[in-house]
């Protein structure tokens, strides 16, 4: 009873974070298009800070048409899919985020840039955060290569990210929670309040 309760919160807050999201979105951009720097300060994302890389991944992921605009219909589909989606559709959202020159493959430099950023930030759960912080950037990637790369190119497709995440915890924590664009959204709105 009491977990059915907690859910029954957790998407209460979901949805009132939906809601506030859509409001701030329709207020900051009533052409009803909003651009990479609109994107930042929406999130409050310094243009030139450490988060930045991320947010244009975000962005990026967002923009389902490759248009270099997010309308908002895309934003809405984009956030029903990060709060609400299934496990299989949000690893192929957080898929395209690591896949930054949308190739269709995620490389070496794509995850240590991606993970790096992730650790800046903390945005693992302290549990996972710790693990990670206790490797060198380059052994947690090396040992990501090594457990998802099935065919040994170097290079991890999106059934191989999707296939590793569901066979292994640790990868599942790391690409659905390190990428996990609900938690960083909630973060950057939160953290925003603040100033």
């Amino acid at each position: 009873m009491g977990q059915t309760q907690q859910t029954e919160n957790n998407e209460e807050m979901d949805v009132k974070a939906l809601q506030d999201m859509y409001k701030k979105f329709v207020m900051e951009c009533p052409s009803g298009l909003l651009f990479l720097h609109e994107f930042k300060r929406f999130f409050g994302v310094d243009a030139t800070g450490e988060a930045s890389d991320y947010a244009e991944n975000m962005f990026r992921a967002f923009d389902k048409n490759g248009d270099n605009t997010i309308d908002f219909l895309e934003f809405v589909a984009t956030l029903n899919l990060v709060f609400r989606g299934d496990l299989e559709h949000k690893l192929r959202w957080s898929f395209k985020v690591y896949d930054k020159d949308s190739n269709g493959y995620v490389d070496k430099n794509e995850l240590r840039s991606i993970i790096d950023v992730s650790q800046i930030h903390y945005l693992y759960p302290n549990d996972l955060y710790t693990q990670i912080s206790s490797f060198a950037l380059d052994e947690v990637v090396n040992r990501i290569l090594q457990a998802v790369d099935s065919d040994g190119d170097g290079q991890i497709s999106m059934e191989e990210f999707i296939r590793g995440a569901q066979q292994d915890q640790w990868l599942l924590s790391l690409f659905k929670l390190g990428m996990n664009p609900a938690g960083w959204v909630l973060a950057q709105r939160r953290r925003s309040a603040h100033f």
